[in-house]
């Protein structure tokens, strides 16, 4: 049977900082918002909805309790609603959707709501005190390092030049300015309120309308003084032929954190047809892999090959790949090692320009990819996604 998205919305990516728009706005607030609007926009019985799968990274605090089920009844959907919240770090979001397309493909659920939700600017990373990074012997059995640690490694044995990142870095901002200035990110954006119905935020707050080629080589390296501390070390002893790592990735160059939340309705013909909604695209595929934790970074690829074969396609059928941007040396280790058009990769931006809200972040890329398809009236889209601990999921979608 096969699994359909039905729509997908998502909030705009606010700066994960006290100052930020979304600041304010309690992360089960975000995500019951965009159900309400799901809701709405569908005029979907809530009853109909079988289950809610949420992913979210730092599942703790506000964030806390399941989220996914208490966000359902807190947006006044039907108490007959289940919900459960996973993580598998930064792939969290699309494995969700991945996981509403199994219980629809084999039968288990005529419609399942999936995405995620992350509030870092109330919620930082870390703080649900996971062993992996807070107890030292698990940290160095299991080789716990910073993620920038592992992209600088990617650079240094890919041979990748400050320049290049840079060059990748800038084009994320362009292409992300220019996909917001024509509205491309329109038919899936929803906008936040305040209590009072005031508007909050309506577009992603983190593009900077001013960055250039000048300003990024005028950023200082961002991981040197965690590398001297003993993750260089640590990458050395995985991997000795690296010889010496060079710091090179700064804040224009890496993901910004961001706060927001991502919701997919994936559903079989038969509810489809029976609730008087559109199938906008077939979920083909969905894969994960995990690949060594020091490198971490890598496993898109492999996760990305994986789908494909489940598909039945290759590379060079893809219409558009939407690969979260966890890092520029990740991106260009990525283009290189499928032999990707960049034309056809992240051509509205990606997470260096617009923000990284963790657990919502799959939610969006699928949006965002859906929407652009039906732009360009192009077929098959593939979203990737890698995370902590060497974690990554792809998906492949098919317009219908």
């Amino acid at each position: 049977m096969d699994a359909f998205i039905l729509d997908a919305v998502r909030t705009p990516r606010g700066k994960a900082k006290d100052a930020g728009s979304l600041h304010k706005v309690k992360p089960i607030e975000l995500i019951a918002g965009l159900m309400r609007a799901a809701q709405g926009r569908n005029a979907l019985p809530s009853a109909e909805v079988d289950d809610v799968i949420l992913g979210c990274v730092t599942a703790t605090g506000e964030q806390g309790a399941n989220i996914a089920k208490i966000a359902a009844l807190y947006a006044g959907w039907n108490h007959h609603v289940s919900g459960v919240t996973i993580n598998r770090f930064c792939a969290s979001g699309l494995s969700a959707v991945g996981m509403a397309a199994t219980q629809v493909s084999t039968g288990m659920a005529g419609l399942v709501v999936a995405g995620g939700v992350e509030s870092l600017s109330r919620v930082p990373m870390y703080s649900d005190g996971g062993a992996w990074f807070s107890d030292p012997d698990v940290a160095r059995v299991s080789g716990f390092i910073n993620m920038g640690i592992s992209a600088d490694l990617i650079a240094t044995l890919e041979g990748y030049e400050r320049a290049e990142l840079d060059a990748y870095g800038l084009r994320s901002q362009q292409r992300a300015r220019a996909a917001r200035d024509t509205n491309r990110f329109r038919r899936s954006l929803v906008p936040v309120d305040d209590e009072e119905g005031r508007p909050l935020l309506a577009r992603d707050e983190l593009i900077r309308d001013t960055a250039s080629l000048a300003e990024l080589a005028s950023m200082p390296a961002l991981f040197t003084r965690i590398g001297t501390q003993g993750a260089n070390d640590l990458a050395l002893s995985r991997y000795p032929e690296a010889q010496k790592i060079r710091h090179l990735h700064h804040l224009g160059t890496s993901p910004s954190l961001a706060d927001g939340a991502s919701l997919v309705l994936v559903g079989n013909r038969a509810k489809a047809h029976a609730l008087g909604l559109r199938a906008r695209a077939r979920i083909r595929a969905v894969a994960n892999y995990s690949v060594e934790p020091v490198i971490m970074l890598t496993g898109n690829v492999e996760a990305s090959q994986r789908a494909l074969r489940l598909a039945g396609a290759e590379t060079r059928d893809v219409d558009l790949f939407e690969v979260n941007e966890s890092f520029a040396s990740v991106m260009l280790h990525y283009i290189r090692a499928l032999d990707v058009d960049e034309e056809r990769f992240n051509v509205n931006g990606g997470a260096i320009a617009m923000g990284h809200p963790l657990g919502a972040t799959g939610g969006m890329l699928v949006a965002t990819v859906l929407d652009e398809l039906e732009r360009r009236d192009k077929t098959l889209g593939l979203v990737s996604i890698c995370g902590g601990a060497g974690v990554a999921t792809a998906m492949v979608i098919e317009r219908v």
